[in-house]
């Protein structure tokens, strides 16, 4: 019998496997969520606008999506092929570039946001 509650659960439970995985797998995963950490931390004491932390809060998200999607990239290449090839090095070097795009631009945004606030900390 078609149970939708038992799927969702299963699926909820896959997707906190997976999300578990990256936390004990992926040291770059972990060193993000310690600067969300540092981040929150500095946007509490600084007192950032509601703007200002939905900006952050869509940026924590796009490096944390992109540090997954990269995990994935590179563990099914590794599944589908261990021998050094070409096309699974450029597979893992686009996603870790994707990687790097997202965190290059988070720090860019975090800048346009605590910069102005750190500098008028010392006038």
């Amino acid at each position: 019998m078609y149970n939708p509650i038992r799927i969702h659960r299963v699926s909820f439970k896959h997707a906190f496997d997976g999300l578990l995985h990256n936390l004990k797998s992926q040291p770059n995963f972990r060193f993000h969520l310690f600067a969300i950490v540092c981040v929150c931390l500095a946007g509490s004491y600084l007192s950032i606008s509601y703007l200002e932390w939905l900006t952050l809060i869509f940026t924590f998200n796009m490096v944390l999506v992109s540090e997954m999607v990269n995990t994935a990239i590179e563990s099914m290449v590794d599944l589908i092929t261990l021998e050094r090839r070409q096309d699974a090095k450029v597979a893992k070097d686009v996603s870790a570039g994707m990687v790097l795009v997202s965190a290059f631009f988070s720090i860019t945004i975090g800048l346009f946001i605590f910069l102005p606030k750190i500098l008028q900390l010392f006038k």
